[in-house]
């Protein structure tokens, strides 16, 4: 069917608006527009289907019997696309009692679990479903529309904004983790230089502490002994507690590894800020799942800001 390139959703909406009600002044009442936006909108659908619509008695407009016939054939059309559009954003996982979250395993000491209390609370019907992974594979899956939002360091990801919206949630500075038993004073800072004789551990390429990892050792000037690579943090810290070697890590697992491990700060030339930020499409920037995500990231900076001021 070829349809007038003036023929529009928003007229066809119009013209049953004013067939529901009879009359212009109720019409644009409903509609918060002039009476004269609707008796334009009306007689521009009149011309788009190229057939009378209406009959003029006095300042009224009378329904002719097409009139009729596009009302009730428009309503069903009208009523047709909106179920179209809900089960498309069904499908999509939008709006819906769910969302799909991607996350780093880090950030499920503190961050996550924080943030998902939050939104339960907003929103209590709401169910979670979290995959952990690295930071290039969550991206992808984000890409691919296999996750609704992720949480991620962005300061070491290439992200599109004109395609995705990024709340940063905080700063977090890079450490040396080294068995308990090293022998190292806990207050002096780490010069990477010093540990070229030793063994370390890593995570796998793709996680974002992995880069952090090798650039910092660039800096230092040599590529240290990698013993392992492990495709989760908590596993790489299993293997420091045993003594298998050392590694750099986020100071988000300080507080929970501090006792465990031996945790100093990196000297100057090799300190790496990571930021970890809430990812999700721009054009679901209105999905109520998102909003709620939305607002507990940005309540969680804030008390974060507020506890960061009171330390220092």
């Amino acid at each position: 069917m070829n349809l007038d390139a003036e023929f529009t959703l928003r007229k066809l909406e119009i013209f049953i608006a004013f067939m529901n009600r009879g009359n212009l002044t109720r019409t644009a009442d409903a509609l918060g527009i002039s009476n004269v936006s609707v008796h334009r909108a009306l007689h521009s659908l009149e011309q788009s289907v190229r057939c009378p619509l209406f009959a003029h008695q006095g300042r009224s407009l009378v329904p002719l019997p097409a009139a009729h016939t596009l009302w009730e054939y428009g309503q069903e059309a009208l009523d047709m696309l909106s179920r179209g559009v809900e089960e498309a954003r069904k499908t999509a996982g939008i709006g819906q009692g769910r969302i799909r979250l991607g996350t780093l395993y880090s950030l499920t000491l503190e961050t996550v679990p924080q943030l998902i209390m939050g939104m339960k609370m907003r929103r209590p019907d709401l169910e979670m479903e979290l995959t952990m992974d690295s930071n290039e594979t969550l991206q992808a899956r984000l890409e691919d529309g296999l996750l609704d939002a992720i949480l991620i360091v962005t300061s070491d990801a290439v992200i599109d904004l004109n395609r995705f919206e990024m709340l940063p949630l905080f700063d977090d500075d890079i450490f040396l983790a080294a068995p308990a038993n090293s022998g190292l004073e806990s207050g002096q800072t780490a010069d990477l230089r010093d540990f070229s004789e030793q063994k370390f551990v890593s995570l796998a390429d793709g996680f974002a502490t992995s880069q952090g990892f090798y650039d910092a050792f660039a800096v230092a000037g040599y590529q240290p002994e990698i013993v392992t690579r492990v495709k989760d943090i908590f596993s790489m810290l299993s293997l420091v507690q045993a003594g298998v070697g050392y590694t750099l890590l986020p100071g988000r697992m300080k507080r929970v590894y501090e006792n465990s491990v031996q945790l100093l700060k990196l000297a100057a030339p090799y300190q790496r800020r990571q930021t970890i930020s809430i990812v999700f499409e721009r054009n679901r920037e209105h999905d109520p799942n998102l909003l709620a995500l939305a607002a507990e990231g940005r309540m969680y900076r804030r008390q974060r800001e507020g506890a960061e001021r009171q330390a220092g």
